[in-house]
């Protein structure tokens, strides 16, 4: 989840880089998906972790 995390920092980053002058537009899809795929792996990290967490509690 953490690595997760600093892939959500990294691709903001990377959005902000690409959003500047001389930039294609089609560029802005690249940062999208970028984004989007790194919202869902720390949704299901996120998930993985309360599963865990509820596996453990029932112990």
């Amino acid at each position: 989840m953490f690595i997760a995390s600093l892939n959500l920092v990294l691709d903001f980053d990377t959005i902000e880089r690409m959003a500047g002058p001389g930039t294609p537009r089609y560029m802005e899809w690249y940062g999208a998906f970028a984004l989007l795929v790194t919202l869902v792996w720390l949704y299901l990290e996120i998930l993985h972790l309360l599963a865990r967490l509820m596996a453990h509690k029932r112990k």
